[in-house]
């Protein structure tokens, strides 16, 4: 998963190898992103709704729910006022 700005983000699913799937995962965020890998488990990206390209928050997991609730939780110590969750992905094992 790749996140940015404004609500830009991308994910690359079934790749075999960690920097293919980091690479394509990239190249479909627009904008300045970041790389975000998970091993065995779960991340979630969070924006502002409010103000989509102001505060946002994202974290990695072993559980959908903790990523989700960690993600959400930054996104609103960083001055967000309506987060949601904008995007998620699951290893196979997470």
């Amino acid at each position: 998963m790749a996140v940015g700005k404004c609500g830009a983000y991308g994910q690359a699913i079934d790749y075999i190898g960690a920097e293919s799937a980091k690479v394509a995962a990239l190249k479909q965020c627009k904008g300045e992103c970041t790389a975000v890998t998970m091993k065995r488990a779960c991340a979630a990206f969070s924006l502002d709704m409010t103000n989509p390209c102001g505060s946002f928050g994202y974290a990695v997991a072993p559980r959908i729910s903790s990523a989700q609730n960690a993600a959400m939780k930054k996104c609103y110590a960083y001055g967000g006022k309506e987060c949601v969750i904008r995007a998620w992905a699951c290893d196979a094992k997470g």
